[in-house]
């Protein structure tokens, strides 16, 4: 076996025509090139898929398990539809409902708690005996606004 080209090739041949030796030194760079672009066009994919859900969670939105569910839909059958849906909510305040309900809730409940006419359960009534100089007003008037501060 001989080193020597074939006496009809040209001289000087090109880089992509591999040697006599069997070695393709571009088939090996385009490989190494295709699998780096393959894990960095994947990353950028997750990424950008994962946009909406950070968006959501960043900004403490409520709606943010819907986000990731649609998220999920449009990943697992590739519907584009659902990530858009999810970025449009992730987008949107959705205003608090629930934090007044709640409160009004609770008011309700200490006013169905309370009878009329009668100190709650809760609060200590003092009584005191007023004195010539007037103490025993000042003590009964910050017992009735500690009493309702705590209400």
């Amino acid at each position: 076996m001989s080193e020597q080209t074939h006496p009809l090739a040209p001289h000087h041949m090109p880089f992509f025509i591999s040697g006599p030796d069997g070695s393709d030194t571009l088939m090996v760079v385009m490989g190494i090139f295709l699998v780096a672009m393959l894990l960095w066009v994947g990353t950028l994919y997750w990424k950008l898929h994962s946009l909406p859900e950070r968006m959501a969670h960043r900004t403490h939105k409520l709606q943010v398990e819907v986000v990731a569910v649609l998220g999920l839909i449009s990943l697992f059958t590739h519907m584009h539809i659902f990530w858009i849906a999810g970025l449009l909510l992730a987008m949107i305040d959705l205003p608090d409902f629930v934090t007044p309900i709640r409160r009004i809730a609770g008011s309700v409940e200490r006013i169905a708690e309370a009878t009329p006419g009668a100190p709650p359960a809760d609060e200590k009534v003092e009584t005191t005996v007023v004195q010539a100089d007037g103490h025993g007003a000042r003590q009964q008037a910050a017992a009735k606004q500690e009493a309702h501060s705590h209400a």
